[in-house]
């Protein structure tokens, strides 16, 4: 596994992954920075995927809406989370969804008759790749702002830049 560094307008990104897929993409100190992964890390700042990522992040600061399907991403995670990250990518740019939206639509897909909110924060929570699959989209049932792992203002601002 690699990292590099990407200087955003909100703050110091890591990016973490191998030649081929983005595994990670942290705030520097970031809550549950490297969950899940396991391996030393090389600091490589020539791969193309990383070009890629730094590329999609400069067009998502300057409002452009580039599409999370441009960027190979393998989060690791449980089955769970991979599937409440899978909903997420499904949160239009400039929208938002609630815990309870969310919860409803994994309770669908894996067929069961109630899935608790709680349960998806927490898979939320544990998200790898910030931004890009974009878990500062998710609100609160009354439309409060909730806790985002690289800190409420930040998430604060995605959503400004977004409107």
């Amino acid at each position: 596994m690699f990292y590099t560094n990407y200087k955003s307008p909100l703050g110091k990104i890591i990016i973490i992954g191998n030649s081929q897929n983005i595994c990670g993409v942290y705030f520097e100190g970031q809550k549950y920075f490297l969950y899940k992964i396991r391996e030393d890390l090389i600091e490589n700042n020539d791969l193309e995927i990383f070009k890629l990522t730094k590329h999609w992040l400069d067009r998502y600061f300057k409002k452009e809406n580039p599409k999370i399907s441009e960027i190979p991403i393998a989060p690791i995670g449980t089955n769970f989370q991979k599937l409440i990250w899978e909903i997420l990518c499904k949160i239009p740019y400039g929208e938002t969804s609630s815990y309870g939206e969310i919860a409803k639509k994994a309770a669908k897909i894996l067929n069961k008759d109630r899935i608790s909110a709680q349960a998806v924060g927490g898979a939320i929570g544990h998200n790898p790749i910030s931004i890009i699959i974009p878990c500062h989209r998710v609100i609160g049932a009354n439309g409060n702002l909730t806790g985002y792992a690289g800190g409420i203002d930040r998430k604060i601002k995605l959503l400004e830049l977004e409107k």
